[in-house]
Protein backbone atom coordinates (compact mmCIF):
# COMPACT_ATOMS: atom_id res chain seq x y z
CA UNK A 1 0.00 0.00 0.00
CA UNK A 2 1.24 3.31 -0.73
CA UNK A 3 -0.20 6.89 -0.25
CA UNK A 4 -1.22 9.19 -2.87
CA UNK A 5 1.53 11.43 -2.38
CA UNK A 6 5.01 12.77 -4.17
CA UNK A 7 7.74 11.11 -3.37
CA UNK A 8 11.41 12.06 -3.97
CA UNK A 9 14.10 9.66 -3.37
CA UNK A 10 17.73 11.01 -3.08
CA UNK A 11 20.79 8.96 -3.02
CA UNK A 12 24.46 9.68 -1.45
CA UNK A 13 27.05 11.56 -3.44
CA UNK A 14 29.34 8.98 -4.82
CA UNK A 15 32.32 9.17 -7.02
CA UNK A 16 32.28 7.43 -10.68
CA UNK A 17 35.22 5.67 -12.10
CA UNK A 18 36.94 6.61 -15.15
CA UNK A 19 36.90 3.06 -16.67
CA UNK A 20 37.73 4.22 -20.68
CA UNK A 21 41.26 5.64 -20.81
CA UNK A 22 42.20 2.91 -23.17
CA UNK A 23 39.30 3.02 -25.05
CA UNK A 24 39.61 2.93 -28.63
CA UNK A 25 37.93 3.81 -31.70
CA UNK A 26 38.49 3.59 -35.12
CA UNK A 27 41.92 2.62 -34.38
CA UNK A 28 42.76 5.48 -32.00
CA UNK A 29 42.33 7.14 -29.00
CA UNK A 30 39.06 8.28 -27.94
CA UNK A 31 37.34 11.08 -25.93
CA UNK A 32 37.71 9.61 -22.99
CA UNK A 33 41.86 9.93 -22.92
CA UNK A 34 43.09 12.55 -21.56
CA UNK A 35 45.31 14.22 -24.02
CA UNK A 36 42.61 13.71 -26.71
CA UNK A 37 39.83 15.35 -24.26
CA UNK A 38 42.16 18.49 -24.03
CA UNK A 39 42.95 18.64 -27.60
CA UNK A 40 39.08 19.57 -27.57
CA UNK A 41 39.72 21.86 -25.31
CA UNK A 42 37.70 19.96 -22.29
CA UNK A 43 38.54 20.41 -18.95
CA UNK A 44 39.26 16.35 -18.48
CA UNK A 45 38.44 13.10 -20.05
CA UNK A 46 35.13 12.39 -19.24
CA UNK A 47 33.61 9.76 -17.60
CA UNK A 48 31.16 7.48 -19.68
CA UNK A 49 27.46 8.97 -19.31
CA UNK A 50 25.75 5.31 -19.12
CA UNK A 51 28.14 5.29 -15.35
CA UNK A 52 25.72 7.30 -14.07
CA UNK A 53 23.04 5.05 -14.73
CA UNK A 54 24.24 2.80 -11.51
CA UNK A 55 23.43 5.51 -9.48
CA UNK A 56 19.64 5.24 -10.65
CA UNK A 57 19.07 2.16 -9.80
CA UNK A 58 18.69 1.74 -6.02
CA UNK A 59 16.43 4.59 -6.21
CA UNK A 60 13.98 3.12 -8.34
CA UNK A 61 14.06 -0.44 -6.56
CA UNK A 62 13.30 1.23 -3.54
CA UNK A 63 10.24 2.57 -5.40
CA UNK A 64 9.27 -0.03 -7.88
CA UNK A 65 11.15 -3.58 -6.57
CA UNK A 66 12.62 -5.89 -8.41
CA UNK A 67 10.26 -4.83 -11.40
CA UNK A 68 12.68 -2.36 -12.21
CA UNK A 69 15.50 -4.73 -13.51
CA UNK A 70 11.95 -6.88 -15.95
CA UNK A 71 10.02 -3.54 -17.12
CA UNK A 72 12.09 -0.31 -15.89
CA UNK A 73 13.19 2.55 -18.44
CA UNK A 74 15.74 5.00 -17.88
CA UNK A 75 15.78 7.89 -20.44
CA UNK A 76 18.27 10.38 -19.99
CA UNK A 77 19.83 13.53 -21.75
CA UNK A 78 23.48 14.41 -20.42
CA UNK A 79 24.20 17.70 -19.21
CA UNK A 80 27.74 18.36 -18.12
CA UNK A 81 30.60 16.15 -18.35
CA UNK A 82 32.02 14.58 -15.49
CA UNK A 83 35.71 13.54 -14.71
CA UNK A 84 36.97 10.82 -12.29
CA UNK A 85 37.04 12.58 -8.69
CA UNK A 86 34.47 14.66 -9.14
CA UNK A 87 30.96 13.34 -6.68
CA UNK A 88 27.57 13.03 -8.10
CA UNK A 89 24.31 12.80 -6.49
CA UNK A 90 21.27 11.00 -7.82
CA UNK A 91 17.58 11.66 -7.42
CA UNK A 92 14.12 9.99 -8.18
CA UNK A 93 10.73 12.23 -7.28
CA UNK A 94 6.92 10.94 -8.85
CA UNK A 95 4.17 12.86 -8.97
CA UNK A 96 1.98 10.26 -7.03
CA UNK A 97 3.39 7.44 -4.91
CA UNK A 98 1.62 4.89 -6.44
CA UNK A 99 2.25 5.53 -10.11
CA UNK A 100 5.36 3.81 -11.52
CA UNK A 101 6.84 6.62 -13.77
CA UNK A 102 9.21 9.85 -12.41
CA UNK A 103 11.61 12.22 -12.92
CA UNK A 104 15.20 11.74 -12.62
CA UNK A 105 18.21 13.81 -11.88
CA UNK A 106 21.88 14.00 -11.44
CA UNK A 107 24.59 16.64 -10.09
CA UNK A 108 27.63 17.46 -8.90
CA UNK A 109 28.39 18.63 -5.42
CA UNK A 110 28.11 22.40 -6.77
CA UNK A 111 24.78 22.01 -7.89
CA UNK A 112 26.05 21.81 -11.48
CA UNK A 113 23.23 19.44 -13.63
CA UNK A 114 24.58 16.12 -14.82
CA UNK A 115 21.42 14.45 -16.52
CA UNK A 116 18.08 15.18 -16.53
CA UNK A 117 15.41 12.29 -17.57
CA UNK A 118 12.86 10.31 -16.82
CA UNK A 119 12.03 7.10 -14.80
CA UNK A 120 9.39 4.74 -15.60
CA UNK A 121 8.13 0.91 -15.29
CA UNK A 122 6.72 -1.02 -17.73
CA UNK A 123 4.57 -2.41 -19.58
CA UNK A 124 2.83 1.09 -20.28
CA UNK A 125 5.31 4.12 -20.46
CA UNK A 126 4.72 7.93 -20.68
CA UNK A 127 6.63 9.76 -22.96
CA UNK A 128 10.25 9.15 -22.02
CA UNK A 129 12.66 11.97 -21.97
CA UNK A 130 14.30 10.80 -25.43
CA UNK A 131 10.71 10.41 -26.69
CA UNK A 132 10.14 13.93 -26.17
CA UNK A 133 13.64 15.24 -27.67
CA UNK A 134 13.00 13.50 -30.98
CA UNK A 135 9.73 14.71 -31.77
CA UNK A 136 11.27 18.41 -31.21
CA UNK A 137 13.83 17.12 -34.57
CA UNK A 138 13.31 19.13 -37.46
CA UNK A 139 15.68 18.61 -40.47
CA UNK A 140 19.90 18.59 -39.37
CA UNK A 141 20.70 20.44 -42.37
CA UNK A 142 23.92 19.99 -44.64
CA UNK A 143 26.12 17.68 -43.22
CA UNK A 144 29.83 16.79 -43.08
CA UNK A 145 30.98 13.79 -41.04
CA UNK A 146 27.38 11.90 -40.78
CA UNK A 147 26.45 12.74 -44.46
CA UNK A 148 26.54 9.02 -45.59
CA UNK A 149 23.91 7.86 -43.09
CA UNK A 150 20.26 7.49 -43.83
CA UNK A 151 17.67 7.08 -40.95
CA UNK A 152 15.99 3.72 -41.29
CA UNK A 153 18.94 2.36 -42.01
CA UNK A 154 19.38 -1.41 -40.09
CA UNK A 155 21.74 -3.83 -39.37
CA UNK A 156 21.29 -7.07 -37.75
CA UNK A 157 22.52 -10.65 -37.33
CA UNK A 158 24.81 -9.97 -34.49
CA UNK A 159 25.14 -12.26 -31.03
CA UNK A 160 26.58 -10.58 -28.27
CA UNK A 161 26.60 -11.37 -24.48
CA UNK A 162 28.12 -9.80 -21.19
CA UNK A 163 30.60 -12.07 -19.52
CA UNK A 164 31.25 -12.17 -16.14
CA UNK A 165 35.33 -12.10 -16.74
CA UNK A 166 35.57 -11.73 -20.48
CA UNK A 167 36.34 -7.91 -21.64
CA UNK A 168 34.15 -6.18 -24.15
CA UNK A 169 36.46 -5.04 -27.16
CA UNK A 170 38.46 -2.16 -28.05
CA UNK A 171 35.40 -0.02 -27.28
CA UNK A 172 34.92 -1.29 -23.72
CA UNK A 173 38.26 -2.32 -22.39
CA UNK A 174 37.07 -3.98 -19.25
CA UNK A 175 35.35 -7.00 -18.00
CA UNK A 176 31.96 -7.35 -15.75
CA UNK A 177 34.22 -8.44 -12.99
CA UNK A 178 36.52 -5.44 -13.22
CA UNK A 179 33.61 -3.05 -13.34
CA UNK A 180 31.74 -4.63 -10.18
CA UNK A 181 34.77 -3.56 -8.43
CA UNK A 182 34.73 0.15 -9.02
CA UNK A 183 30.79 0.25 -9.86
CA UNK A 184 28.66 3.44 -7.73
CA UNK A 185 25.83 0.95 -7.25
CA UNK A 186 27.50 -2.81 -6.11
CA UNK A 187 24.68 -5.59 -5.85
CA UNK A 188 25.36 -9.23 -4.91
CA UNK A 189 22.40 -9.95 -7.91
CA UNK A 190 25.74 -8.56 -10.64
CA UNK A 191 27.72 -11.75 -9.49
CA UNK A 192 27.63 -15.30 -10.02
CA UNK A 193 27.31 -16.18 -6.12
CA UNK A 194 24.70 -13.55 -5.27
CA UNK A 195 23.00 -14.11 -8.43
CA UNK A 196 21.98 -17.25 -7.54
CA UNK A 197 19.75 -15.78 -4.90
CA UNK A 198 18.17 -13.45 -6.79
CA UNK A 199 14.41 -12.98 -7.53
CA UNK A 200 15.51 -14.92 -11.22
CA UNK A 201 18.40 -17.33 -9.85
CA UNK A 202 20.81 -15.58 -12.29
CA UNK A 203 23.02 -12.72 -12.36
CA UNK A 204 21.82 -9.73 -14.01
CA UNK A 205 24.30 -7.34 -15.95
CA UNK A 206 23.45 -3.86 -13.93
CA UNK A 207 21.63 -1.06 -16.41
CA UNK A 208 24.50 0.71 -17.38
CA UNK A 209 26.07 -2.19 -18.82
CA UNK A 210 23.30 -2.91 -20.95
CA UNK A 211 24.86 0.06 -23.50
CA UNK A 212 27.65 -1.97 -23.25
CA UNK A 213 26.18 -5.05 -24.80
CA UNK A 214 24.65 -3.24 -27.43
CA UNK A 215 27.71 -1.29 -28.53
CA UNK A 216 30.68 -3.39 -27.41
CA UNK A 217 31.58 -4.38 -31.05
CA UNK A 218 32.18 -1.07 -31.99
CA UNK A 219 30.99 1.50 -34.78
CA UNK A 220 28.13 1.09 -36.61
CA UNK A 221 27.58 3.36 -38.78
CA UNK A 222 30.06 4.87 -41.53
CA UNK A 223 30.91 7.88 -39.75
CA UNK A 224 33.25 9.89 -41.17
CA UNK A 225 37.05 9.09 -40.07
CA UNK A 226 39.01 10.10 -38.08
CA UNK A 227 36.85 11.51 -36.00
CA UNK A 228 35.44 12.00 -32.01
CA UNK A 229 32.35 11.62 -30.58
CA UNK A 230 30.55 11.42 -27.46
CA UNK A 231 27.00 10.47 -25.77
CA UNK A 232 24.31 12.58 -25.72
CA UNK A 233 21.49 10.93 -24.86
CA UNK A 234 20.72 7.53 -24.07
CA UNK A 235 17.69 5.72 -22.78
CA UNK A 236 17.34 1.56 -22.13
CA UNK A 237 14.26 -0.23 -21.66
CA UNK A 238 13.43 -3.24 -20.91
CA UNK A 239 10.98 -5.26 -22.20
CA UNK A 240 10.89 -8.51 -21.08
CA UNK A 241 14.21 -8.32 -18.64
CA UNK A 242 16.11 -8.99 -16.94
CA UNK A 243 19.32 -8.87 -19.32
CA UNK A 244 21.67 -11.88 -18.06
CA UNK A 245 25.39 -12.01 -17.23
CA UNK A 246 26.35 -14.79 -19.90
CA UNK A 247 23.36 -15.11 -22.01
CA UNK A 248 23.20 -14.77 -25.75
CA UNK A 249 21.58 -11.65 -27.22
CA UNK A 250 20.63 -10.94 -31.00
CA UNK A 251 21.00 -7.29 -32.06
CA UNK A 252 18.62 -5.35 -35.01
CA UNK A 253 19.65 -1.42 -34.95
CA UNK A 254 17.97 0.66 -36.86
CA UNK A 255 18.91 4.76 -37.40
CA UNK A 256 15.81 6.83 -36.20
CA UNK A 257 17.02 9.96 -36.51
CA UNK A 258 19.56 12.32 -37.56
CA UNK A 259 20.53 16.00 -35.61
CA UNK A 260 23.41 18.77 -35.17
CA UNK A 261 24.04 21.32 -32.92
CA UNK A 262 26.43 24.23 -33.00
CA UNK A 263 29.30 22.05 -31.80
CA UNK A 264 28.34 18.37 -33.14
CA UNK A 265 26.74 16.27 -35.58
CA UNK A 266 24.72 13.53 -34.16
CA UNK A 267 22.56 10.42 -35.29
CA UNK A 268 20.35 8.24 -33.24
CA UNK A 269 20.09 4.33 -33.62
CA UNK A 270 17.17 2.25 -31.42
CA UNK A 271 18.58 -1.45 -30.63
CA UNK A 272 16.50 -4.29 -30.33
CA UNK A 273 18.34 -6.70 -27.60
CA UNK A 274 16.29 -10.52 -28.74
CA UNK A 275 17.23 -13.39 -26.24
CA UNK A 276 18.70 -15.81 -28.83
CA UNK A 277 16.78 -18.88 -27.20
CA UNK A 278 13.77 -17.40 -26.34
CA UNK A 279 12.88 -15.14 -29.53
CA UNK A 280 12.00 -12.55 -26.87
CA UNK A 281 12.49 -8.75 -26.80
CA UNK A 282 14.51 -8.62 -24.04
CA UNK A 283 15.55 -4.51 -24.06
CA UNK A 284 15.43 -1.67 -26.47
CA UNK A 285 18.01 1.31 -26.43
CA UNK A 286 18.04 4.43 -28.06
CA UNK A 287 21.48 6.11 -28.50
CA UNK A 288 22.37 9.24 -29.39
CA UNK A 289 25.52 9.99 -30.34
CA UNK A 290 27.10 12.87 -31.45
CA UNK A 291 30.48 13.78 -33.03
CA UNK A 292 32.83 17.07 -32.56
CA UNK A 293 32.68 18.70 -35.77
CA UNK A 294 36.38 20.40 -35.23
CA UNK A 295 37.79 16.58 -34.46
CA UNK A 296 37.18 15.85 -38.37
CA UNK A 297 39.90 17.57 -40.36
CA UNK A 298 37.63 17.79 -43.83
CA UNK A 299 35.36 20.08 -42.01
CA UNK A 300 34.48 22.80 -43.61
CA UNK A 301 36.35 25.49 -40.89
CA UNK A 302 34.04 27.91 -42.02
CA UNK A 303 30.84 25.55 -40.50
CA UNK A 304 32.37 25.42 -37.17
CA UNK A 305 31.04 27.94 -34.62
Amino acid sequence: MRFATPLTVTGPYRSPAQMLAAQEYDGHASVHDDATAASLGLAGAPIEGPTHLSQLDPLAVALWGPAWFERGCASCHFRTMVVEGEQVQASLAVPDGSVAAGIVEARKADGTPVLTGTASVGPDHPPTELDQRRAKLGDPGELFVIDRLEVGARQEGEVVSIEHDAPNGAGYPFSLAAKLERITEPHPWYTPEGGAGSPWGRAVVPMEMVSVLTAKTGPAWPVRTPSLGLFLDLEIRLVEGPVFVGQRYALTRELVALSQSRRTESYWTRTTVTDADTGRTTAEVVLHAGVFKESYRGYPRDRIA
